[in-house]
């Protein structure tokens, strides 16, 4: 049986000043332990947007053939990361033309976002 590998991409609360990335942390944790419960196999990309975020998203795209990619709400509902919203879009349709794009609520229900398009 093979198993469905997803990509989250998402920025990493770790490198955002200026608030208590803990709270996030703690949510993308039991987010990962809900793939888990699924048996579904999930990388997570999570980037700094002054690190070249992609590149490190292109790097994760490639590295493996993803079923589903989630884009996590950071980048979506900021309005003004709505350039790079794009980009990361049309990154993943360059590099990952097979794998189905998914918008979780939080970082808690990445595996439901994903599953919706893996059934």
């Amino acid at each position: 049986m093979t198993v469905a590998r997803v990509l989250v991409v998402g920025l990493d609360p770790a490198k955002i000043q200026g608030w208590d990335p803990e709270p996030v942390q703690a949510a993308i944790a039991r987010g990962q332990a809900r793939f888990d419960d699924h048996g579904i196999e999930a990388d997570w990309c999570q980037v700094a947007l002054d690190e070249n975020p992609a590149g490190a998203i292109v790097e994760a795209l490639t590295r493996k053939d993803y079923a589903c990619v989630v884009i996590g709400g950071g980048i979506r509902k900021h309005e003004p990361l709505l350039e790079f919203f794009e980009k990361v879009v049309n990154l993943v349709r360059q590099h990952a033309p097979d794998a189905a794009i998914a918008f979780n609520s939080s970082p808690e229900d990445c595996a439901d976002a994903a599953l919706r398009w893996l059934r």
